[in-house]
């Protein structure tokens, strides 16, 4: 376990710099430049019109097409932001996708915190919602959304919530896990610049499950976050519920395509007895390039501390949660 740190100071040092105050932590305007690709199939994709950021993977810019992620100032018990479109106004008309019109995604930049949430719109276009910024930390916000007449976007923030906490390595790669009483296995590899069947399967008392129940239009949904950038992506399966040859569980099988080699984090979320709950796995796709982080390095682009990892055996602690 690595020294105690306390984030307060560095959270003053970070609004010297960038000057912005958001809720109860603070917001930090972050776009790394990063080689990447579009993701594949069923994977949102983010980057401005031109060579080079036509090939960054989503949740790295706050802003992208003419579309700005912009934080607002709330209560220290609520999450607030808009989407500022071409015109410099808040967007207003939102296109459903997956039975929602936003998907607000949250996790600390150790991977040890995990949210996916959905905000409600006020007619003035801001988003609110109970805060998901569980605890101390360095966090980014995604906002995973299609705005009526646009393209697809995930755009990313990264906010600061000061405190007291201790720096947490990356739990080393598995196969399977355990959350709730459920084991999910996976199956498969995801395989740098292609698309890779992922193959989750989901048991309980030694018993599959079979009666998964839909959630959000699926039997599941993956988010994966790349170790060190954060470049995000959110898969959902192959098959629909009620399609005729989806079977609701054990298995969920999703096409994801990760943008280069590197560890990443995996999130799944299945919902069973009226419940949903979330499985963690990091996994390693290819033969990452000299000096990128191992699996238990600290991350880089941020205070690598945070409380311990939320996956397996110890999801129900902060960091998760859905809405």
């Amino acid at each position: 376990m690595r020294t105690v740190t306390r984030l307060a100071g560095f959270a003053v040092g970070l609004a010297a710099v960038f000057g912005t105050t958001y809720g109860i932590g603070r917001v930090v305007d972050r776009a790394p430049v990063v080689e990447g690709r579009h993701d594949g199939d069923g994977a949102h994709a983010t980057g401005e019109h031109d060579e080079t950021t036509d090939r960054l993977p989503g949740g790295l810019l706050v802003s992208d097409r003419g579309y700005t992620l912009e934080p607002v100032d709330a209560p220290a018990d609520e999450f607030a932001f808009r989407i500022a479109g071409p015109d410099g106004q808040p967007v207003t008309r939102y296109d459903v996708a997956h039975d929602k019109q936003m998907h607000l995604i949250v996790a600390r930049r150790d991977l040890s915190g995990f949210r996916h949430v959905h905000p409600e719109l006020a007619a003035d276009g801001t988003w609110r919602v109970d805060t998901p910024l569980a605890g101390p930390g360095l966090w980014r916000a995604f906002a995973d959304f299609t705005p009526t007449g646009g393209e697809a976007l995930t755009l990313g923030v990264d906010v600061t919530v000061p405190g007291e906490l201790t720096e947490r390595p990356l739990p080393a790669p598995s196969t399977s896990t355990t959350v709730d009483g459920y084991t999910v296995t996976l199956t498969g590899s995801p395989q740098p610049g292609r698309t890779s069947p992922l193959t989750l399967t989901v048991s309980r008392g030694g018993q599959p499950v079979t009666d998964l129940e839909p959630y959000l239009g699926a039997y599941g949904h993956l988010v994966a976050l790349r170790r060190g950038d954060m470049a995000y992506l959110h898969v959902h399966p192959d098959g629909t519920p009620g399609d005729g040859r989806t079977r609701p569980g054990p298995a969920v099988t999703f096409l994801a395509e990760v943008p280069s080699a590197g560890s990443y984090r995996l999130y799944l979320d299945f919902r069973h007895g009226g419940a949903v709950h979330t499985a963690e796995f990091t996994v390693v796709a290819g033969t990452p390039a000299a000096g990128t982080p191992a699996a238990d390095a600290p991350p880089t682009g941020g205070d690598p501390s945070g409380p311990a990892p939320t996956g397996g055996a110890d999801h129900g602690t902060p960091g998760h949660g859905h809405n």
